[in-house]
């Protein structure tokens, strides 16, 4: 046997050796330091969306699944599934889910840039929160700025700037939060959606009456009309109607509040009928809605 054939087979037993030393190695590890996974954590991300939306305070389906078989967090709290997929996770989970309605966002405002009064030019960074820092833009400090911030965070394009104020594309729209989140003057917030069209409160000011009416021509002037009309629904806060979505009844006859209403602040918000399609195809759907009484000002708690 020569030299170079000798080194060769020297060679290869060393690293046949190795190999071997490596495996045993190897699986000496994996025994000690296994970490048992739960078989659950993968079913429970399998029926999650997985819109990554963030909307259940974490920042993917995945983490949110990891709180929920690991550190016992609620199985509820994804709005974009809905009651749907909180009840695939309880079955998962071995829980039990109570009737949900899905979660919506309602922007508090609706009138049109021509409808807001007292406004003066603003030539500052185009967006909604540099347009906030700065006093007397519009005569109505409660109103949407119109500059699209909520527009821009949206990855459903479902809400859009139309004639200066953003609208909700129910169809779309998913539920996700991520435009309550953007505005600065925290004007849009999430309800439940009983059905798929709410009644709900168009305007966001607190004033009342005359001084509502110099800043706003469709701004609700506080008249409560609404309130007697249905006092077990709606109550008055801050000049302005509460309507209590706990106790809302999507069967019952509503339309009396609506025609009582002398600014027509009432209005039926979110996804339109086949037929309301065909009524008012290549118009814009008007979204009319319930106010969250707080500005970036006071940064009180919505009340509705």
């Amino acid at each position: 046997m020569s030299a170079v054939t000798l080194t060769v087979l020297l060679a290869a037993a060393v690293l046949l050796g190795l190999a071997v030393v490596m495996s045993i190695v190897l699986g000496v590890a994996n025994k000690a330091f296994h970490v048992p996974v739960d078989l659950r954590l993968e079913k429970v991300s399998a029926v999650l969306p997985g819109a990554n939306c963030g909307a259940c305070d974490y920042v993917g389906c995945g983490e949110y699944a990891e709180a929920v078989v690991m550190k016992g967090e609620v199985i509820d709290k994804c709005p974009v599934g809905g009651t749907g997929v909180a009840r695939q996770v309880g079955e998962i989970m071995g829980m039990t889910v109570e009737e949900g309605f899905p979660v919506r966002p309602i922007v508090h405002c609706i009138a049109t840039t021509s409808q807001r009064l007292k406004r003066t030019a603003y030539h500052g960074e185009q967006t909604c929160n540099a347009a906030n820092l700065v006093g007397g833009i519009q005569g109505c400090v409660y109103g949407c700025l119109g500059l699209g911030d909520c527009v821009v965070v949206c990855d459903y394009d479902a809400i859009h700037m139309i004639d200066g104020v953003a609208v909700i594309d129910y169809v779309k729209c998913i539920g996700c939060g991520a435009c309550v989140k953007a505005c600065p003057r925290t004007i849009i917030s999430q309800v439940p959606f009983k059905a798929d069209r709410i009644l709900a409160v168009q305007c966001a000011n607190k004033d009342f009456g005359k001084e509502v009416q110099e800043v706003c021509e469709v701004g609700c002037t506080g008249c409560k009309s609404c309130a007697r009309a249905n006092p077990e629904l709606i109550s008055i806060v801050d000049n302005l109607p509460v309507i209590d979505y706990k106790r809302y009844d999507p069967k019952a006859s509503l339309q009396v509040i609506q025609d009582k209403c002398r600014r027509e602040s009432m209005v039926w918000i979110g996804k339109p009928t086949p037929r309301q399609l065909e009524l008012t195809e290549g118009e814009a759907m008007p979204v009319r809605q319930e106010a969250e009484f707080k500005t970036t000002v006071d940064q009180t708690e919505w009340r509705g």
